[in-house]
């Protein structure tokens, strides 16, 4: 049965016609929120547009044939790990991450699960017309060699074990897995990516192919299809397990600025968890390597979202370029985000200093006031509370700049996957969430 078949068979929305590859794309109609009256001037949704069931199987197979054996009733998600405009309006790159995975506990300890091991992270192009969104195209992620870099871990006692779908066994680490999460695109036409494991930032090509992965030094990564390097400071090594770069922005001169998604574990993981102290790094992708750290505070934890007490759940999932040197940064929890304009300061530069070494007492991480001891804090304005502005989805991981009061918003959705034991039928396929990949345009009057 052709891939066109299968998603004719399983599609469960009007399919929409003329995608160049061999994947169809069902779309449905969301509702609009609108600002209520009287709070005209107030950040609002202006539009709500969903992507349809696409059987992940189908996809995958006709991006690298073969690949998926069982997608065990899994439908394409997880692209909203980030978005970068494209050359037309109204179209967007956006990536997948490692693919879906989740957590079930066995015998008190949670083990990670990959439901679909072959799955091959992809840079995938859409278009948001009125309420739907289409794919145009999609690109896998390869090796040098043309094979699926899969999203699989690296690394025996660095990354989580990989288990089957239902935890009971183990699969086999891969050295070229990448657990991909922002995505700009460069002018020639490649790709630059962040991923969490190494932490790394990955350069592809404009085909997908990985030229080259730069991680930290002292890192050892062996046994890859593709040239890495260790160029980025070695305290990285550092990076909370599965919390490692998400957020990349591209700057005007063509300088990325990536984002740890949460502080490092430095001296120890309890500090890590209760630490606002992250960084953002500054990567010339003409020298190939970091030229500038900074050190990022989030806000307390209930003042990002009101519901939560956990420090830990805090999390930086998008940085946007807006010109110059400021950014846009996303603090979020699963449950709300607020948006921060931040400006890069030369004076605030940390690289090199004593915070990049790791036998520094306190760490970074521990200084509960940071500018008393000395080191400086990028300054920082809040734009939108996006959890105050009624129809954004939760879990919001890409952010992209429309024009000067617009912002495109994607959630990650995970593949409608959910943790624990009942994630998967008697069967083995997925009960799904029904939580959809949608992206939203968010209006904020007074622009950014």
């Amino acid at each position: 049965m052709s891939p066109h078949a299968i998603v004719r068979r399983r599609v469960r929305r009007p399919v929409a016609a003329g995608v160049p590859l061999a994947v169809a794309v069902a779309l449905v109609a969301a509702g609009t929120a609108v600002a209520a009256p009287g709070k005209a001037e107030a950040a609002h949704v202006t539009r709500t547009a969903t992507l349809g069931d696409i059987p992940l199987g189908a996809f995958s197979n006709a991006l690298l044939p073969g690949t998926v054996a069982d997608d065990r009733g899994v439908d394409l998600g997880g692209i909203g790990s980030d978005i970068y405009p494209a050359s037309r309006k109204g179209e967007y790159w956006t990536v997948t991450d490692r693919g879906p995975n989740g957590q079930i506990k066995v015998s008190g300890t949670k083990r990670r699960t990959f439901p679909v091991p072959g799955f091959d992270p992809a840079i995938v192009k859409i278009r948001v017309s009125g309420s739907t969104v289409k794919v145009l195209d999609a690109l896998p992620i390869t090796t040098s060699s043309g094979k699926a870099v899969t999203g699989l871990p690296n690394q025996q006692g660095r990354d989580e074990a990989p288990y089957s779908y239902d935890a009971q066994t183990a699969l086999s680490y891969n050295p070229n897995g990448l657990d991909t999460e922002g995505i700009v695109r460069a002018g020639d036409g490649s790709f630059w990516l962040v991923d969490e494991y190494g932490p790394s930032v990955v350069h592809v090509s404009a085909r997908g192919k990985v030229l080259t992965r730069y991680v930290p030094k002292g890192l050892h990564l062996t046994g890859t299809d593709y040239p890495v390097v260790e160029s980025l400071p070695a305290v990285l090594l550092h990076r909370k397990t599965n919390r490692g770069f998400e957020g990349l922005a591209q700057l005007p001169g063509g300088d990325l600025v990536m984002a740890l998604q949460s502080p490092l574990s430095l001296p120890d993981g309890d500090a890590g968890d209760a630490s606002l102290n992250t960084r953002l790094l500054r990567f010339s992708t003409k020298k190939k390597a970091v030229t500038a750290e900074y050190a990022y505070r989030f806000d307390p934890v209930n003042v990002v979202d009101p519901s939560e007490d956990d420090t830990s759940e805090l999390k930086i999932s998008s940085v946007v370029a807006l010109g110059g040197d400021r950014l846009l940064v996303e603090e979020r929890t699963d449950k709300a985000a607020r948006l921060q304009v931040v400006k890069l300061d030369r004076r605030s530069n940390i690289l090199g200093g004593r915070y990049d070494d790791d036998t520094t007492s306190p760490s970074l991480e521990q200084l509960d006031d940071p500018a008393a001891a000395g080191v400086p804090v990028l300054a920082k304005k809040l734009a939108v509370d996006l959890g105050t502005v009624s129809g954004v989805p939760q879990k919001i991981e890409g952010i992209a700049r429309v024009d000067h009061d617009t912002l495109a918003l994607v959630n990650d959705n995970d593949f409608g996957m959910t943790d624990g034991a009942g994630a998967f039928d008697a069967q083995g396929r997925l009960v799904d969430s029904g939580i959809e990949t949608t992206v939203v345009y968010l209006k904020v009057p007074h622009g950014i």
